[in-house]
C-alpha cells in the first residue's frame, strides 16, 4: 500500500509539473523590422555550421537544440534578404553558453553565442563575436515553470538573432574591405 501511494503521489507530481519541451524554432524568428544591410551581404550569407546546443530531455529541462537555432538563424536571415545557400559569406554558429535558472517565479535565461562570418573564397574572417542576450519570463507568460523556462529560452535566443542581425547592419565595406563600426 506504501508502495502505491508513493507512486500516485510521483505521478501526480509529474502531472503538475509537466513535461519539459525543447525551444520552438518559429518562436526564435526574429519577425521585427527590415534592417539595412551593405549591398556586398545581401543574398549573400550562408550559415555553415551550428553547435553548442543541447536536445531537451522531457523529464528535465527545457533547452535550445542545434537544429532550432539553425532553423531560426535561418529564417530570420531569409527574411532579411541576406541568406543564400551558397553564398560569398559563411556563417558560423556556436552557442557557447546557456545560463538556466532552476527555478523561480521570474526566469532569466542569458545565451552566449559566438558568431564567424568569414568571406568564403579568401577564408578573410570579417566578423567573429560573441553576442549575450538576457530574456526574463514571468508568472505572467506562463504559469507552469517548465513552459516559463522555454519561453526564457526561445526569448533569449530570439533577442540573440536580433543582436547578430544588429552587427551585421553595421558592417562597412570600402574598397572590398569590410570592418565593423564601433
Amino acid at each position: 500500500m506504501k508502495v502505491i501511494k508513493s507512486t500516485l503521489a510521483i505521478a501526480t507530481c509529474l502531472y503538475l509539473a509537466g513535461c519539459a519541451s525543447g525551444a520552438q524554432l518559429q518562436n526564435m524568428v526574429y519577425q521585427g523590422e527590415q534592417k539595412v544591410y551593405p549591398a556586398e551581404v545581401q543574398n549573400n550569407l550562408a550559415l555553415s555550421s551550428v553547435s553548442g546546443g543541447e536536445e531537451t530531455n522531457p523529464v528535465w529541462t527545457s533547452e535550445i537544440s542545434d537544429e532550432a537555432f539553425s532553423g531560426a538563424i535561418k529564417q530570420s536571415l531569409l527574411k532579411q534578404g541576406l541568406f543564400s545557400d551558397d553564398g560569398k559569406y559563411s556563417l558560423a554558429v556556436k552557442m557557447v553558453e546557456i545560463d538556466q535558472p532552476s527555478f523561480g517565479f521570474d526566469m532569466t535565461v542569458t545565451t552566449k553565442v559566438q558568431y564567424t562570418l568569414t568571406e568564403t573564397l579568401s577564408g578573410v574572417v570579417v566578423l567573429d563575436e560573441a553576442v549575450v542576450a538576457p530574456h526574463t519570463a514571468t508568472v505572467g507568460d506562463a504559469f507552469s515553470g517548465v513552459e516559463r523556462l522555454r519561453l526564457a529560452n526561445e526569448g533569449s535566443g530570439k533577442k540573440n538573432i536580433e543582436l547578430l542581425l544588429e552587427k551585421l547592419a553595421e558592417l562597412k565595406i570600402e574598397n572590398n574591405q569590410i570592418t565593423l563600426v564601433q
